[in-house]
């Protein structure tokens, strides 16, 4: 980390050594939690939670404080955002969007999901990640980037695809060109579920299709996640080629001759409707002794 300061500080190694050698240092200011209030309307709660998101500050020193794995399961990182808040260090964007889904819990009516951007800039690729928000019919986001136009928007994009088409032209003011764009489902409030989060159940290649092509299939993925239709990959059956009609159980062994005849002979006999007269008495009952 020292390191990464040395090469990208304009002071290089006079600000580290002197942070490294100073005997008292001044102590980090700790921000407070947002608190949810029964006052407060949704989009002032968003704009608590991206305020305190402000307040804990980008991370610019190369290294990653917190270990983000998008396998792991939603508890698991439940346990991972509440280690943010307190510990109170910088963070990137992609655990902002997991501390975003933590701090927007046990709300309902918010429903949360993953955008994800892969870019094109001086014949690299970068990769960026936010939350989407939908809530009472409009969109928005929250999150964190070196650019203040590139996280956080406010709820009032009526439809997923003015929300995408916004940081689509964002991207344009720093020459980035949007190459994929990846939307998720939404994330389950419950934060103890073992349920990862579905990162990219929506794959567009923008780079590659007219903005009528795009607005389209955003459309038709938006209504799907109203209507809760789709299910996360995680959900299916592993065994995707298993034929149509057939058991998945192993098959029973065919029954050898002798098996079946012993079947046979375990079946209850027929009566012989003829029975012997003589044990027939005159009202036709036969009579055991």
């Amino acid at each position: 980390m020292w390191g990464h300061v040395e090469r990208v500080h304009p002071d290089g190694g006079a600000v580290a050594a002197a942070i490294r050698s100073a005997a008292r240092l001044a102590r980090p200011s700790v921000p407070p939690v947002p608190n949810y209030k029964l006052s407060m309307s949704v989009p002032e709660w968003l704009q608590a939670i991206q305020t305190y998101m402000k307040m804990l500050q980008y991370n610019h020193t190369g290294t990653q404080f917190f270990e983000i794995r998008k396998t792991r399961p939603l508890s698991g990182l439940m346990e991972t955002a509440k280690e943010m808040t307190r510990e109170s260090l910088p963070i990137k964007c992609l655990e902002a969007v997991i501390l975003g889904i933590y701090l927007t819990n046990g709300q309902p009516s918010v429903e949360r999901f993953p955008i994800s951007f892969k870019t094109h800039f001086s014949g690299n690729y970068f990769h960026h990640v936010v939350l989407g928000i939908y809530c009472n019919g409009r969109y928005g986001s929250l999150g964190m980037s070196r650019r203040s136009d590139l996280m956080d928007k406010p709820l009032t994009y009526r439809t997923l695809s003015d929300l995408i088409f916004e940081f689509e032209d964002s991207y344009k003011k720093y020459l980035h060109s949007v190459k994929k764009v990846k939307i998720g489902l939404y994330v389950p409030h419950e934060p103890h579920s073992f349920q990862p989060i579905e990162w990219k159940q929506l794959v567009l290649n923008v780079s590659k299709m007219m903005r009528t092509e795009v607005r389209k299939e955003l459309e038709k993925f938006a209504r799907d996640m109203r209507m809760k239709i789709l299910k996360p990959s995680s959900a299916h059956s592993p065994m995707k080629d298993r034929s149509r009609g057939k058991s998945l159980s192993p098959r029973r062994r065919q029954a050898s001759p002798q098996r079946r005849a012993c079947r046979r002979d375990k079946s209850p006999a027929v009566v012989d409707k003829k029975g012997d007269l003589a044990t027939l008495n005159e009202v036709g009952y036969q009579l055991r002794i």
